[in-house]
């Protein structure tokens, strides 16, 4: 077979993981009976069909996570609707489960919540529906996500250990403005307003119901009544109730109460019969911010003490208390970070967590002994691995990726207090191993403060010459509770990446100051002035970029999207003679027009910070664009608001400078389907267009 000199990447790659789940079989057909004549000299490596572009399934170009899952202590192998039992000592199939196995492995007849019309119900094992609400609307919602997917929130319901009890939000937002979203595509518009509290302006007010499912009665958390106003006199009260636990006996319920200059942090325990305050058990205080991201976990050999989570010391690190809030000792610490709890292991009394300890940029799984504190790694090659505990923690499933290796799959017995030697599931091959391939690096260079190091990525096209001189496009996220550069395959690279070293430019990525997996103060150094340190950050990139002889400094280019969109604008009118071109997609313009929760953390209120808004706004900065600028959105974002993109091509018209805008109608805040294929081919063809 001859040699592919250029990846076809945006067809094999982007497209698949786009494509609308309901797009027909018989585009598919087409799309291959067209492949198959422009290839039918070479050997068919996979279909249409193999790729799925019904759904997610590329499992012939990178493996899927969820091939294998734990049944309580016993593994099983997920082959689209079958399953099987696999010898975790051999790594084979031992037979298909019966469906009354696979119904028991998916949880069997418990009761479960619906939401009908904005009211919540509860079905119990039974089937019978059992109405806990009658006031729901868009303005009253319950049981679903609150402070908009915040503080770790992602759902609205918990339920006790037993499952006799519901813990559900109820979510007053009738006090917070609404933002004029309309869908365009009736004959006549219709106006789909979005309830969207700004930084400064009203929130809106939670509180906690419990539901129990034998009296069938509701009673609410009598938690303080939380401020919606953003003044200063008000900011004190707490209005953010977040990361719910249940204790192990589900007679108390757990939660950390923050106020809204999320400064002052209070675990706060409740009756769950009478919705009483019992007591507060720990605080936590900053002269920034304290951002409670994980709920208590109680250890479940001993029910009258749990682990706590906090960064108090710099680090996210691990405390273990009793459930009278005694601080008993602080069990992981040191200059790196908690990433994970995985759970723990019962007969050895220990806790399984993934950690950065051996490197930011690796991803090792420990056990941390609760008694004494000692870790022991129980993962022993260089790079990324997510961890699944059996039921017992006796068990590790451990999915493995390498920059040179796309994916390993092992079970590690952890029953001895030490890892025994792992069975290997699966090994994926590169798939990429008959194409030519990018060159992907990984380095370091320091910060702007000398001092920190920061890691980037770098692509390279694959037939790289050292004597050229190539465009190069840095890519940017750069806020927090992201990062971009890690030990995976390919240093986490992305398919657009690799697109676009193939039409012959170079990709950068650097995870600057305030990117995650670094500790409180790598992140915490951008409070207040969003977009300022980061700058100075990716320019110290760009003057690394510039000191390489292969890199054409007069044809740089900068994307990003959604914050890296802000710090794309922000890059092109600070430093408007290095950039060429920029793509900014989703991009914040001004701090004040986004979401109380996010913005107030890290800018605080446009009341209490005037200085840095102003600073950190691009507005006011329309007139120094000099190179070619293509804003994008989605015409209905409802993350970041059209308000800040017409704001802004607004402020450019008054400042007579030219950007592009393109809007896709009826999308949010990224593109799907088709939009997104589209999307990608508009932002590689803007830089063919104009940084070439």
């Amino acid at each position: 077979m001859m040699k592919i000199k250029h990846l076809l990447i945006l067809a094999f790659l982007v497209l698949p993981l786009a494509i609308n789940a309901q797009e027909s079989k018989q585009e598919d057909k087409k799309a291959e009976k067209i492949i198959d004549m422009l290839f039918e000299k070479m050997q068919k490596l996979f279909s249409l069909e193999d790729l799925n572009f019904g759904g997610a399934n590329y499992r012939n170009l990178q493996p899927e996570n969820k091939w294998y899952a734990w049944w309580g202590d016993e593994l099983v192998r997920i082959d689209k609707e079958q399953c099987f039992l696999v010898d975790k000592k051999t790594g084979e199939d031992i037979r298909p489960l019966t469906d009354d196995e696979n119904n028991e492995r998916k949880g069997g007849a418990k009761a479960t919540t619906i939401i009908k019309d904005y009211q919540l119900y509860v079905v119990d094992a039974q089937g019978k529906e059992h109405q806990l609400t009658t006031d729901g609307s868009r303005e009253i919602v319950y049981g679903q996500s609150v402070h908009r997917n915040e503080f770790g929130i992602n759902k609205g319901t918990f339920w006790s250990p037993d499952g006799q009890r519901l813990a559900f939000y109820r979510m007053d937002q009738s006090m917070v403005t609404d933002y004029p979203q309309v869908n365009i595509f009736p004959r006549e518009a219709t106006y789909e307003p979005d309830k969207y509290p700004m930084a400064g302006m009203n929130a809106h007010v939670v509180t906690v119901g419990v539901y129990d499912i034998n009296t069938e009665k509701t009673i609410y958390l009598k938690t303080p009544k939380g401020s919606v106003c953003g003044d200063s006199v008000a900011t004190s009260a707490p209005i953010y109730f977040t990361n719910i636990a249940w204790s192990p006996d589900n007679k108390t319920i757990y939660i950390f109460e923050l106020n809204r200059d999320q400064n002052d942090c209070h675990l706060v325990s409740y009756d769950a019969m009478t919705g009483e305050r019992i007591a507060e058990l720990y605080r936590e205080t900053s002269d920034k911010y304290v951002e409670p991201l994980h709920p208590i976990q109680f250890l479940p050999w001993d029910s009258s003490k749990f682990i706590m989570q906090s960064q108090r010391d710099g680090y996210n690190h691990l405390y273990l208390y009793n459930k009278e809030g005694k601080l008993l000792s602080q069990l992981t610490s040191g200059p790196w970070v908690v990433q994970d709890v995985l759970g723990f292991n019962t007969k050895q009394k220990s806790i399984i967590i993934e950690a950065n300890k051996y490197h930011p940029l690796h991803r090792q799984i420990y056990s941390v002994n609760v008694s004494n504190g000692k870790m022991t790694q129980l993962t022993t090659e260089d790079g990324v691995h997510h961890g699944e505990l059996s039921a017992s923690g006796t068990f590790l499933l451990d999915r493995h990726s390498h920059p040179t290796q796309p994916r390993n799959i092992s079970v590690i017995p952890l029953s001895s207090g030490s890892p025994a030697k792992a069975t290997r599931l699966f090994t994926a091959a590169d798939p990429w191993k008959d194409y030519e391939q990018p060159i992907f690096e990984c380095g370091s260079i320091k910060a702007a403060d000398g001092i920190t190091d920061l890691y980037y990525r770098m692509v390279k096209p694959y037939n790289f010459d050292a004597n050229k001189k190539y465009p190069t496009v840095v890519y940017v996220y750069g806020g927090p509770h992201a990062h971009n550069v890690e030990a995976s395959w390919h240093w986490a690279s992305r398919s657009w990446e690799t697109y676009m070293s193939q039409k012959g430019y170079i990709v950068f990525i650097l995870d600057n100051r305030g990117s995650e997996h670094r500790g409180r103060d790598f992140e915490q150094a951008t409070f207040r002035q969003l977009g300022q340190i980061e700058m100075q950050d990716q320019m110290k990139g760009v003057e690394y970029l510039k000191s390489l002889p292969y890199v054409d400094a007069d044809k740089l280019g900068v994307h990003g999207w959604s914050f890296g969109g802000f710090m794309t604008i922000s890059l092109m009118l600070n430093y408007p003679d290095v950039f060429k071109v920029g793509v900014a997609g989703g991009p914040v313009i001004d701090w004040k027009w986004y979401e109380v929760m996010y913005g107030e953390r890290y800018m605080d209120t446009p009341q209490q910070n005037p200085e840095g808004y102003e600073k950190t706004s691009l507005i006011n900065k329309a007139g120094n664009l000099k190179g070619k600028l293509q804003i994008i959105t989605g015409y209905n974002d409802n993350t970041v608001v059209p308000q800040h993109c017409l704001s802004f091509l607004d402020a450019c018209i008054k400042a007579g400078t030219q950007p592009d805008f393109f809007a896709y109608p009826g999308e949010e805040h990224n593109m799907r389907g088709h939009a997104s294929v589209h999307l990608h081919e508009r932002i590689t063809q803007y830089f063919e267009d104009y940084l070439k």
